[in-house]
């Protein structure tokens, strides 16, 4: 880093990505700050710097090195920084960056304890349960799709949906009998799970998938539909409901849909305000025009559910204004995908069960090129506007823009 560089960075101050510290911090102290960096999206740890910008300079002894120590002892999983040194005049300081962990969470080791921190703007502190749960998410190292919901029993599943994915779709021929066998079946695809005590309960993603009325036990499980007037969120709305139902159909022995499920009821909801009937070109018939091509709603409807972070107790949003569709997913994009690789195709499961159910069905696609040829292409196709997407750490938001 050149000097005049980190000059603009003192000059700026502390931030989520930017700490100030002396160099006779703790051990511990300072495998704090590494952590929780490492827990966010990287940074630089400065040191010989006082809180307030103050240059003190350094003057520990082999101070790369009892970095490095630290980093080894103190951080778990372990971390490498990028160490160097810089002339600040009659003083010296030390930077330590971080990239962002892809080994979450990093947890520092001391006293016999480990504990989770995480960066809030230009602090660090011991992380929530919620965001521990995040972070073993992000890791890889938990799926919160699989995690039980209480309360639940085999008899809040609608069965005769399970008979239809595992019947149909899947082509099993000799289906459970029993409630028991069928219990078993799901807990080895981790539809169901067996909790302390022997008590089978649903996973969310066997909940959300096949559960009669989700949301009674997952807060979160349901959507939110509102149809404002203008364009802006008003307390007057020409539609509102909070929707739940099993997010698949139910279908008959010939392909037949016979009851819709949640992708379907939101659907249905747009279709009302959003397209009309119109005269075909001959002036004989009549078809339905849509404010926004279908497969995009459809499209984007499925993307809120099968990556979105179960752990935010909100709904998904669907709101439709005067100019636009909004359809808004809580938490952020899972580890290092951003709008850009989003769109590019780039895919990182978050919740593979929901994922792979859904393509089963035939609602996903199997490239992951669904934001690209269904959501961009199909508005484009349909109307000329390219959505817009907003991304950050509480919300993924897909606009459709009308005609």
């Amino acid at each position: 880093m050149l000097r005049v560089d980190l000059l603009e960075i003192i000059r700026n101050g502390e931030g989520s990505g930017i700490e100030f510290k002396r160099d006779d911090i703790r051990a511990e102290a300072l495998a704090k700050e590494i952590v929780a960096l490492a827990n966010f999206k990287g940074g630089r740890i400065i040191l010989g710097v006082e809180d307030n910008g103050n240059i003190s300079g350094i003057a520990k002894a082999d101070l790369e090195e009892w970095v490095m120590n630290i980093c080894a002892t103190n951080v778990h999983p372990r971390l490498i920084p990028y160490y160097e040194e810089i002339e600040m005049g009659e003083h010296k300081v030390a930077i330590i960056s971080l990239d962002m962990g892809i080994s979450k969470p990093y947890v520092v080791r001391h006293n016999n304890r480990e504990d989770i921190y995480v960066r809030i703007g230009s602090t660090s502190r011991l992380a929530t349960r919620e965001e521990q749960a995040r972070l073993f998410q992000a890791g890889g190292i938990l799926h919160v799709e699989i995690l039980p919901v209480p309360r639940t029993t085999f008899a809040d599943l609608d069965k005769r949906r399970l008979e239809d994915y595992f019947g149909r779709v899947r082509g099993i021929s000799d289906l459970p009998v029993r409630d028991g066998e069928w219990v078993q079946l799901l807990i080895n695809l981790e539809l169901m799970v067996e909790t302390e005590y022997s008590v089978e309960v649903c996973t969310i993603a066997g909940l959300i998938l096949f559960g009669r009325t989700p949301k009674k036990f997952l807060p979160q499980a349901g959507v939110e539909w509102v149809a404002f007037p203008g364009t802006e969120k008003d307390y007057d709305t020409r539609d509102r409901a909070t929707l739940d139902a099993p997010l698949v159909a139910l279908w008959n022995r010939n392909g037949e849909q016979i009851e819709g499920g949640l992708l379907d009821l939101l659907v249905s909801k747009v279709r009302q305000h959003a397209s009309r009937e119109v005269l075909s070109e001959d002036y004989l018939t009549r078809k339905i025009k849509w404010d926004f091509a279908p497969e995009a709603v459809r499209e984007g409807v499925i993307n809120a559910f099968v990556h979105r972070d179960w752990t935010r107790p909100t709904d998904i949003e669907v709101c439709l204004y005067e100019d636009r569709l909004e359809i808004v997913s809580p938490g952020p994009l899972p580890n290092n995908v951003t709008v850009e690789r989003m769109k590019l195709g780039l895919r990182v499961p978050r919740n593979p069960i929901l994922i792979q159910t859904l393509r089963d069905y035939g609602y996903v696609e199997h490239m992951g090129m669904g934001v690209r040829n269904k959501i961009i292409k199909g508005m484009i196709e349909h109307n000329g506007k390219e959505p817009i997407f907003i991304a950050d750490e509480d919300r993924l938001a897909v606009m459709l823009l009308r005609c």
